[in-house]
């Protein structure tokens, strides 16, 4: 069975430290949530989708960025709701100013029979592991702690895709 959501988690290594993108979700529920509401870029595997080729097309999709390998497999987790999410990292950089992402419609405000569009993450950050782990949501912790034994281990990650 595959996981419900899977994601990239980019990364680099400047003179400070290992960093992580970290994406921050959109709409009006997220607004004003900071502290553990962050995630890494991920979304829904289709049905039938292969996990991995989900994962490159999410990233995509939420920051305008396209990834390239190698990859680190970081596993799985499941977040409280049960929702299971794959992840991967790669290594590379980003300027979270020249962020795209998909649009999506809910009514808001509810039951107000308005129709808004919101992006699917209103901004993406670059964070050290420990700041991420104020801000990631807690059920995704274990892919920093992974990312940052593999990274390690490796100078140059290998690619671990499936």
């Amino acid at each position: 069975m595959n996981p419900a959501s899977a994601g990239l988690l980019m990364f680099r290594r400047p003179a400070g430290g290992l960093q992580v993108l970290l994406a921050h979700p959109g709409g009006p529920f997220w607004a004003r949530r900071d502290e553990g509401a962050w995630s890494l870029p991920k979304g829904e595997v289709g049905e039938g989708e292969d996990v991995f080729a989900a994962a490159l097309r999410e990233f995509e999709e939420e920051t305008g960025c396209s990834p390239a390998g190698p990859f680190i497999d970081l596993g799985e987790v499941r977040q409280k709701s049960g929702k299971r999410v794959r992840a991967w990292a790669f290594e590379a950089d980003f300027d979270p100013a020249r962020l795209r992402c998909n649009l999506f419609e809910i009514e808001w405000p509810p039951r107000s029979g308005q129709r808004r569009q919101f992006p699917e993450i209103d901004r993406a950050e670059w964070f050290t592991l420990d700041a991420a782990r104020r801000k990631l949501l807690a059920a995704q912790h274990p892919f920093l702690e992974r990312l940052e034994h593999a990274v390690a281990g490796h100078d140059h990650p290998a690619d671990d895709r499936p």
